[in-house]
């Protein structure tokens, strides 16, 4: 799927009906579960985690799949109007200090099996879709074990409060956009009304999402200790009755006329002292962008999972779960573009095609030192540089850094010279 950038299985084979077939046998063996391949995203992080502030961003896509309403594949409804398809809930491990995707730690894949019918209130949260927002982090425990910190982030969907009680631990925090004005104990008040101290403000860039177009924003942001009170409806009666937190609350000041203001409540198991501090964490949140990233690479912007013809709902979600993990490898090869993950090449690339890069590389290189590849032999940044060049880019420092469609360029073009070094000695 890296190669080609695509789930399509005729592509995926080049053609060959004999790897028509083999994938979709795979794809149909009982023996292959999502499950197992889920538990395969997480091969080799907890090395590359070691020592690391991770950030350990979770979500949920809807994966919408084209059916009828006499051929809906198997699939359930997905909350869009009449659209039938997948939900994938991953969590990326992200460094926190460079920003860069280390892998996929954990996650579900699934279809709704019809609408359930007593009400969510009634429900306790193991009943209900929303306790993946808990079990998820629980499971990612074992796997970023070796990192020196970790902070869960999520937006605000996951702003429950049998998260906040449960999820936290020692070198385990939580970072999550409030979602309601949560009663606290401080003045019998809510959140909106918590008595904060003054930060100042900075102008921070806004990345462009639908509706909203990107622009640099002047926030003001304010912070304090919170305690927050246990709700009333809740159906976990066994969870504190209060959970200590910090709040940071960022607001826009002088926002375009016709544009809604940005107002965030940051909730956080982090102790926020001081205004660096509290300006830290809001850099933190903004880093929740890659999850998004990392579903345009899986649809629209990529690997274009929703046009798979595939016929059944059991087929879609094992797609899917290998999909996922070809969508992060795809990001960790654009974002070594700059050397800064110190990643192996071996994460994206067979031994014979890091041999055949080596082969290549001095055919791409220039005679100037600016010409040359600057990244460590067979590093992630070693093997980017030389896609990158392959898919059109100069290769000159000062030029527009490749992106996605450079790489996919390159990356079909080097198939077919990998493909041609293995037959070298036939």
């Amino acid at each position: 799927m890296v190669g080609r950038q695509s789930v399509c299985l005729r592509r995926l084979a080049g053609g060959a009906r004999s790897g028509i077939v083999g994938f979709s046998r795979f794809l149909a063996n009982r023996k292959v579960t999502s499950e197992a391949l889920i538990e395969g995203w997480a091969q080799g992080l907890s090395a590359a985690c070691a020592g690391r502030h991770i950030l350990a961003i979770q979500d949920t896509s809807e994966l919408n799949f084209a059916t009828t309403g006499k051929h809906d594949r198997g699939l359930g409804p997905i909350g869009k109007g009449v659209g039938r398809g997948v939900l994938l809930h991953p969590m990326l491990a992200v460094d926190a200090g460079t920003g860069g995707l280390l892998g996929l730690v954990t996650g579900r894949v699934w279809t709704r099996d019809g609408i359930v019918a007593t009400p969510h209130a009634a429900r306790p949260l193991s009943q209900k879709e929303s306790e993946r927002w808990v079990s998820t982090p629980q499971a990612a425990k074992a796997h970023l074990a070796e990192a020196s910190m970790v902070t869960e982030i999520s937006d605000r969907e996951a702003d429950i409060y049998a998260k906040w009680a449960r999820v936290p631990g020692p070198v385990f925090h939580v970072l999550t956009r409030a979602m309601h004005d949560r009663k606290i104990a401080e003045g019998g008040g809510k959140l909106s009304s918590a008595p904060l101290m003054a930060g100042g403000t900075a102008t921070v860039e806004l990345r462009a999402q639908p509706g909203r177009p990107a622009r640099d924003a002047q926030l003001a942001i304010r912070y304090g200790p919170v305690t927050l009170k246990r709700p009333d409806n809740t159906a976990e009666t066994d969870l504190p009755k209060r959970l200590a937190v910090s709040l940071v609350e960022v607001v826009e000041t002088g926002a375009p006329e016709g544009v809604q203001p940005i107002l965030w409540r940051l909730l956080t198991t982090h102790a926020v002292a001081d205004a660096a501090t509290a300006w830290r964490i809001v850099a933190w949140y903004q880093m929740r962008w890659t999850i998004e990233q990392f579903f345009r690479t899986l649809k629209q912007q990529g690997l274009q999972l929703e046009d798979s013809q595939l016929e059944s709902a059991e087929r879609l979600i094992k797609l899917t779960a290998i999909a996922a993990k070809a969508a992060a490898v795809i990001m960790q090869l654009v974002q070594a573009r700059d050397g800064r993950s110190g990643q192996s090449a071996e994460i994206a690339f067979t031994p014979a095609e890091i041999d055949a890069l080596a082969a290549l590389i001095p055919q791409l290189e220039g005679k100037t030192e600016l010409q040359k590849n600057p990244h460590p032999p067979r590093s992630l940044a070693w093997a980017a540089w030389a896609i990158a060049k392959l898919g059109g880019w100069d290769g000159y420092p000062k030029s527009k850094p490749p992106g996605p469609i450079t790489f996919r360029h390159g990356l079909q073009h080097f198939r077919s010279i990998a493909q041609g070094w293995t037959l070298r000695d036939v």
